[in-house]
């Protein structure tokens, strides 16, 4: 997977596709602490790399709902910050090269911030205002836990 900077994204928006559901979602302890108390141990995958989200026999998360034309998670009220975050990655040094491109700095905070570029809600371009200012800092501000619900962050 070949990770974009943040910079090359004009805006971007969840489209409730549930494509996301496919990837593997590695879980933090305290998301693996909640998922295996409430839905049991047999939800989460132990590896070398840490915890993950069991996936169902088609290859899904088992919290995916599909409804007609649209996809929702069932614990949203407990959605790991991969998925919280998802499609972007918010990291604290640049793993995916071009650092310039990837930088960011908010609040004396300095941050590199790539993309999956598999997500149909990205729309390539010179980033809008509307995009650094509310999105890109809302998933910053849900990265280092100083918001939890999601305004602009998630399908409407």
């Amino acid at each position: 997977m070949k990770f974009i900077p943040w910079s090359r994204v004009k805006s971007w928006q969840c489209l409730g596709c549930g494509d996301c559901c496919r990837y593997t979602v590695q879980l933090s302890v305290k998301d693996w602490v909640n998922i295996t108390r409430t839905y049991g141990y047999g939800m989460a995958i132990q590896s070398i790399g840490g915890f993950y989200i069991r996936k169902t026999v088609d290859g899904l998360c088992p919290f995916l709902i599909k409804s007609r034309h649209r996809s929702f998670c069932s614990i949203q009220h407990m959605k790991p910050i991969a998925c919280e975050i998802w499609p972007f990655k918010i990291l604290i040094e640049p793993k995916y090269g071009k650092p310039n491109e990837a930088y960011f700095k908010i609040r004396n905070q300095e941050f590199y911030i790539y993309v999956n570029p598999n997500c149909h809600g990205i729309v390539w371009g010179k980033p809008n205002a509307a995009f650094i200012n509310q999105i890109l800092t809302e998933f910053i501000n849900i990265r280092l836990g100083l918001q939890k619900k999601q305004h602009y962050s998630t399908s409407k």
